[in-house]
């Protein structure tokens, strides 16, 4: 066998990471886009991610420059495997001690909206975007990642295809509905060993019996959160919504609390709540049924819409005629608060996924392209927790000098009239704007992660076997 002719390294610690995704791709010019578009990712955020701006060129004139044209190639007609490098990076994950999936966190289903121009693009049609909170043009990609209190990671991400791009409409054997989709991944990580003790998800997908049934076939349990006016279980009069339920609950004050039962929030910056939370009915969801209903919130009197949750769940309550047959554990109301509110994490996603790493930031057409984009940034996100946990506490952040990377052994010359030199190691790009070269990261995931570890959902009292995933302070 044809010894592999050495690839040009990525600055600092990304070549390590990148170093072990090196057997999935089959030629030179493949290893060294993946390491570039990862560098480009994790660049500070001046402008949109696009294909320039990974490069470090002009935002127009820079589109013919090799080096865009370079990325073009790799992300759209080159032939590695994205859903190889998905797996790679979650099997990473999954056998990492500092972040392992364990059985008290929480698999968060939620779908992502992103507004696009045109009607070419793949996936691409009016519909809500959730993120946006309209409908609108744009593309819809249902995501699954894995949140405890101290981390979270995206596992899995499938784009929704409206009706309109298949020759039947809704009735085509190949259209999926969002439900359908989410179902998917969330039985794709139980398969792979994903360990979590309950599905959460939003208000979207609670009022789909069939999604709920589809999770009680593959045997995991669901928390979700209901709209206060969330549809009724009685005709006329009778009729009654989540709010109502919480409003017949009887309560007088702290001292007389009633139905209610006192909790404490503890949030990461170190300030805590007093919420209070109870078991309530709403026709046939109640403690002792198949799907409880749990109300939560700051306020018993006021139930403040900003501070109530209106929760349901098929996880039993303890104590109830259901605990001795279910095959999950039951959960006190204290564990059911704790469970959705892991579930915000998914926020912090949109802030560091989305936002900082450029999720949407596409200007590819096809589908291949669009799920290559979106695995590359799951793989500069996953490698920001790798330098995270690996980075010794003490460490001091500092710039990579700006020196040129050490020199690689030659090879074969590459196809093409011209090569490109190594990237500089300075954070944005160097020399004159005519002749842009690749800007590279010297010591961006830890600050990009910075802001989000104090910043995350309430903590409980690590267990022993979880203290050792706690990154000591700085």
């Amino acid at each position: 066998m044809t010894r592999r002719v050495p690839c040009p390294p990525a600055p600092g610690p990304l070549e390590a990471y990148a170093a072990r995704f090196d057997d999935l791709f089959s030629t030179l010019a493949q290893r060294r886009g993946f390491r570039e578009y990862l560098a480009g990712l994790l660049l500070p955020r001046d402008r949109n991610k696009t294909l320039t701006c990974l490069a470090g060129t002009e935002p127009v004139a820079g589109a013919q420059h090799p080096v865009v044209q370079r990325l073009q190639f790799f992300l759209s007609e080159s032939t590695w495997d994205h859903e190889r490098v998905h797996s790679r990076r979650a099997e990473l994950l999954l056998t990492d001690p500092a972040t392992a999936a364990h059985p008290g966190g929480v698999l968060v289903i939620d779908d992502s909206g992103d507004r696009k121009d045109g009607k070419a693009t793949a996936h691409i049609g009016r519909q809500w975007l959730g993120r946006l909170g309209k409908t609108d043009n744009g593309i819809v990609t249902v995501t699954t990642c894995w949140a405890d209190e101290n981390l979270y990671y995206p596992l899995h991400a499938v784009p929704y295809s409206p009706a309109h791009h298949f020759p039947q409409g809704r009735s085509d054997p190949g259209f999926r509905t969002k439900l359908q989709i989410a179902a998917e991944p969330a039985r794709i990580a139980k398969t792979i060993g994903v360990a979590f003790r309950a599905v959460a998800a939003d208000c979207a997908y609670v009022d789909q019996d069939s999604f709920r049934r589809q999770l009680g076939e593959a045997g995991m349990p669901f928390l979700m959160v209901l709209k206060p006016s969330h549809g009724s279980w009685a005709y006329g009069k009778n009729a009654c919504t989540p709010a109502d339920a919480a409003r017949a609950l009887t309560w007088r004050d702290p001292e007389h609390p009633g139905d209610w039962t006192p909790l404490e929030r503890t949030f990461r910056d170190g300030h805590t709540e007093s919420w209070w939370a109870a078991d309530a009915r709403l026709g046939w969801w109640g403690p002792d049924g198949n799907v409880r209903l749990v109300v939560a919130t700051a306020d018993p009197t006021t139930l403040p819409a900003q501070a109530t949750w209106y929760l349901a769940t098929d996880l039993p309550r303890p104590g109830g005629p259901r605990e001795a047959d279910s095959p999950e554990p039951a959960a006190d109301l204290h564990e059911v608060v704790r469970i959705y509110g892991i579930r915000h994490w998914i926020e912090q996603r949109y802030k560091q996924v989305e936002d900082e790493l450029g999720w949407a930031d596409f200007q590819v057409s096809s589908d291949t392209a669009i799920r290559r984009r979106q695995t590359l940034v799951t793989c500069a996100f996953s490698f920001c927790w790798d330098n995270w946990f690996t980075r010794p506490p003490e460490q001091e952040l500092a710039l990579v000098p700006a020196v040129p990377p050490a020199a690689t052994p030659a090879g074969p010359a590459e196809r093409g009239a011209k090569q490109t030199p190594p990237a500089p190691t300075g954070q944005l790009a160097q020399g004159d704007p005519s002749r842009p070269g690749l800007a590279r990261p010297p010591d961006h995931p830890p600050t990009l992660l910075a802001g989000l570890d104090q910043r995350t959902p309430t903590t409980r009292t690590p267990s022993p076997d979880q203290r050792r995933r706690r990154r000591p302070p700085t």
